[in-house]
C-alpha cells in the first residue's frame, strides 16, 4: 500500500488514505499471529529466570502462562466485541477513505476466538504434562 502510494506520488498522484488502510492492515496482522504463537509455544519468554529450574517448575510456569493467555484472550474478545458494536452503532469511518471502522474488528475478533481456543488447548496440554510429571 505504501509502495503504491509513493510510486503514485512520483508518477501521477499519491493514493489517498494509504496510512489509514496500512494501520488497519497492521492491526489485523498483529492479532492474526497471536493464535499461531500460542499453539506453537512461540510467545516471548524470560528463560533467564528458569534456566536452572526443575522441569516441573517450568511446566507450572507454562501452565500459568497458558491460563493468563486464555483469560486475556477472553477479556479482549469481550471488549473488542463491545468496541465493534460501538463503532457500528455510531457509524465511525476513517477520515479520508471513509472505510467503516467496525469492519476492521471482524478479523481481529476471529483471531481472538482462535487465540482462546489455542490457549485452552495449550492449557490442557500443560495440565496433562504436569500430571505425567508427578
Amino acid at each position: 500500500m505504501n509502495v503504491l502510494s509513493v510510486i503514485g506520488g512520483v508518477l501521477w498522484r499519491p493514493f489517498p488514505g494509504d496510512f489509514e488502510l496500512t494501520q488497519i492492515g497492521a492491526a489485523n496482522a498483529a492479532f492474526s499471529f497471536l493464535p499461531y504463537c500460542q499453539i506453537h509455544y512461540k510467545n516471548v519468554t524470560a528463560d533467564i529466570f528458569t534456566t536452572k529450574a526443575e522441569p516441573r517448575t517450568i511446566l507450572m510456569f507454562q501452565f500459568l502462562a497458558s491460563l493468563v493467555a486464555l483469560l486475556f484472550a477472553c477479556l479482549l474478545c469481550w471488549r473488542m466485541f463491545a468496541g465493534m458494536l460501538n463503532q457500528y452503532q455510531y457509524d465511525y469511518t476513517t477520515a479520508i477513505v471513509q472505510f467503516p471502522i467496525w469492519l476492521a474488528f471482524v478479523p481481529i475478533l476471529w483471531s481472538l476466538v482462535l487465540l482462546s481456543v489455542a490457549a485452552l488447548i495449550s492449557l490442557c496440554d500443560e495440565a496433562r504434562a504436569i500430571m505425567k510429571a508427578r
